[in-house]
C-alpha cells in the first residue's frame, strides 16, 4: 500500500493523453503497457462521467478509441461476473481504481468453434485492485472475471484492448461449450448507447 499511496494518480483524461504517446509497437508486447498501468494509477473521481451501473449486469463504458486501442470501463456491483471468455487473440490489460476483482484464467484444452465444443482447465485466479493490476497472457488469454459478493463492494475496471474489437469467444467449462457473441458499449463518452439488454 505504500507504493500505491506514493504514485501519483492521474486523471482518466491525463492517462488517455499519456497512452495515446505509446506506438504500435508497445502494443502488441505486453510489459510497456502493464509498467505504465502501475506507475499512473488512475484517480476514481475523474471516472464519474463514465461510470454507469446496473444490478443485473455489469456494463461497459467506452472511454477513448483509436486505431490502435480501446479504453473501457467496467462497472460491477458486488456478486457479477463475466462469462468465460477470450479476446479474440488481442492483447489486454486491466486496473482496478475502485474496490477489488478476481481474475480467473483458464487452459484452453481445446476447442471447436464450429462444432461449439471445448475443454477447459482452471489454472489460477489472481486479485486485481487499485496497487495490482494485471495483463492477460497471450499464450492463455482465456479467463473470467469476478466481483465476489463476499467483497461487498462495488468495482470499477478499466480495460485497455489492442487492437478494437467485437466480438468474443464465450465458454461454459461446465457444459464443455463455446460460442461467438457481439460485444456493445453501454455508452459511448459519457453518452447512453441503445437500451441495454444483460446477457
Amino acid at each position: 500500500m505504500a507504493h500505491s499511496a506514493a504514485t501519483r494518480q492521474l486523471s482518466i483524461q491525463d492517462f488517455i493523453a499519456e497512452l495515446r504517446k505509446f506506438q504500435e509497437p508497445s502494443f502488441r508486447r505486453t510489459d510497456e503497457i502493464l509498467h505504465f498501468l502501475e506507475s499512473s494509477p488512475v484517480s476514481p473521481e475523474s471516472l464519474a462521467p463514465y461510470l454507469t451501473w446496473n444490478r443485473q449486469h455489469y456494463t461497459r463504458n467506452l472511454i477513448d478509441k483509436t486505431r490502435l486501442y480501446e479504453l473501457i470501463a467496467i462497472c460491477w456491483e458486488a456478486g457479477q461476473v463475466s462469462s468465460v471468455h477470450n479476446h479474440r487473440d488481442q492483447n489486454c490489460w486491466m486496473a482496478v481504481p475502485i474496490g477489488r476483482l478476481q481474475v480467473e484464467n483458464y487452459k484452453l484444452i481445446a476447442q471447436d468453434v464450429d462444432h461449439g465444443t471445448c475443454e477447459l482447465q482452471v489454472a489460477e485466479t489472481v486479485e486485481m485492485n487499485p496497487s495490482h493490476p494485471c495483463a492477460v497472457d497471450p499464450s492463455e488469454p482465456v479467463h473470467r472475471v469476478n466481483n465476489p459478493r463476499e467483497f461487498n463492494q462495488r468495482a470499477v475496471s478499466l480495460h485497455v484492448y489492442s487492437d478494437p474489437f467485437d466480438t468474443c469467444v464465450v465458454y461454459s467449462p461446465e457444459q464443455h461449450t463455446c460460442g461467438v457473441i457481439k460485444l456493445h458499449y453501454t455508452t459511448e463518452y459519457g453518452k447512453a448507447t441503445e437500451p441495454y439488454t444483460p446477457r
